[in-house]
């Protein structure tokens, strides 16, 4: 994917690209008051009196919030800071009470990490990471409420973000959405932040500048808040050829915040680009700095689950499962989990090692269930159809009890009503049809019932054996047993 251009009047051109990803701590309290963070609530029914900036309000630090962010970190294999310091950032904003931020500047709680990045057909890319620093979500400005003023709700005001902010190490719109991805994907597993972008709990800026190929870096432009993978992508799409043309038009990029408008597929200026000087940060003399010991970090180390990378590749070696299964069953958590759930159920049910079962059951996650779920617009965590029920099916199919086509259908009847496959196999009489009389009994009426086909057969015309096969399988309903048609179905017709 580093082979992605922008195509210019003078030539291609190479897109940089830099991610601030701002992720909502998982916490039930806000990161410097005991103010609920449950999303939904009415406006301001969820504010403290150091949310609101009250007078002689002093904040103090919400220790759950300080552990995920570790935790995101050691997933991250990053550095862990154990001196870290809080500090003022100074701006003014409606909707920012204390007319600044609590943030982190010079000392990050988090240092240097990485982000592996899938590409597909097995390429991956690592895109480093800079730093992870804590700070507070400012409140929500609403201009929709009445025609002429603006409201302020303070709900958001005071919650914990993570401000995860990679190197400028990505080339493509591609390569920026796989980040994305990937680095949503972790933090959903360890459950340091839920990955809602819809519900803005994580949400990136992204830093475009283009250059021509082994140049130095271009001015870059800050586009705040998107919140979908794709509208960063297409974002950084229209940004890049937005500077290209300014370039090749003989103008110059300044360096600004701009906004992403996905309704007219263009961006467009917010505001000057700040410097770090602009916000006159100062270590914030109401908070100590935040220090904690190896013991901190090892129980958070301890706390995490198998991450995505580990978990792929031990589907891959020990299940025997392809890059791409494995890929898109580690994406989601509930996936994995899901999986490993239905191999463990089938693999005790059929009394075979999981390794025999799990290609059988990952192609028929990926294919029936995900199909079935994405039509319906579920997803696996509220699908009609358990992990436990799904092995029961494949078991029917494993065992002979029906076929593969029946169990199609089957599965159907699973999704829209919830009923286990054995009941609906005895309630609609499915049972595949295994006794060597009754199917000889079929083939010789088929065989009577098509002389000419039998002819053209006996004369060398092989392919009319998919025929006849197709003819007893409509003359019992598909419950025939496929292998035992064709075991028996083929001395006849040779006569």
């Amino acid at each position: 994917m580093s082979d992605y251009r922008i195509q210019g009047a003078k030539g291609d051109w190479e897109v940089v690209v830099g991610l601030e990803v701002h992720a909502q701590v998982i916490s039930n309290a806000k990161l410097f008051s005991g103010a609920s963070t449950e999303f939904g609530a009415e406006p301001n029914a969820q504010v403290s009196l150091v949310d609101a900036a009250m007078p002689g309000m002093l904040p103090t630090i919400n220790g759950e919030c300080v552990r995920q962010a570790v935790r995101t970190g050691l997933a991250l294999g990053a550095q862990i800071n154990k001196f870290s310091v809080f500090d003022r950032k100074n701006y003014f904003y409606a909707d920012l009470p204390q007319g600044y931020q609590i943030s982190q500047f010079k000392h990050p709680v988090v240092g240097e990490g990485i982000v592996l990045l899938d590409l597909g057909e097995g390429k991956t890319k690592e895109v480093g990471v800079e730093r992870i620093h804590l700070e507070q979500d400012a409140g929500k400005s609403m201009h929709d409420q009445h025609p002429q003023f603006t409201y302020v709700d303070l709900n958001r005001s005071g919650v914990a973000l993570m401000e995860i902010v990679s190197m400028p190490d990505m080339r493509s719109p591609d390569e920026a959405g796989a980040y994305l991805t990937k680095l949503r994907s972790i933090v959903r597993y360890i459950g340091s932040c839920d990955g809602n972008m819809e519900q803005g709990s994580m949400r990136a800026d992204v830093n475009v500048s283009v250059r021509k190929p082994g140049d130095e870096l271009g001015t870059r432009c800050e586009i705040k808040n998107v919140n979908s993978i794709r509208f960063v992508r297409q974002a950084i799409e229209v940004e890049a050829r937005r500077q290209v043309d300014i370039i090749e038009a003989g103008g110059t990029i300044d360096q600004e915040t701009r906004l992403f408008d996905p309704n007219k597929g263009e961006t467009r200026s917010m505001r000057s680009k700040e410097e770090a000087h602009d916000y006159r940060y100062f270590p914030d003399p109401d908070l100590l700095p935040l220090e904690f010991d190896d013991a901190f970090i090892e129980a958070a180390q301890d706390s995490l689950p198998e991450l995505p990378d580990v978990k792929k590749a031990r589907f891959m070696s020990a299940l025997g499962l392809n890059d791409y299964n494995a890929g898109v069953l580690v994406a989601e958590k509930e996936q994995a989990d899901y999986f490993e759930t239905l191999v463990a159920a089938l693999a005790k049910a059929a009394k075979k090692d999981e390794a025999a079962v799990a290609v059988k059951a990952s192609n028929w996650l990926t294919g029936d269930l995900f199909g079935a779920l994405n039509k319906a617009g579920k997803t696996i965590a509220n699908s009609p159809v358990t992990a436990e029920q799904g092995a029961d099916l494949l078991v029917l199919i494993e065992d002979g009890t029906i076929s593969g086509r029946i169990a199609k259908d089957v599965f159907e009847i699973m999704f829209e009503t919830g009923k286990d496959a054995a009941a609906i196999v005895e309630e609609k009489g499915l049972k595949q049809v295994s006794d060597t009389g009754a199917i000889e009994k079929i083939i010789d009426e088929v065989i009577a019932a098509n002389p000419g086909q039998l002819e053209q057969y006996r004369a060398g015309k092989d392919k009319l054996l998919g025929f006849f096969v197709g003819q007893v399988m409509k003359a019992t309903q598909g419950k025939a047993n496929p292998g035992m048609v064709n075991q028996l179905l083929k001395p006849k017709l040779d006569g």
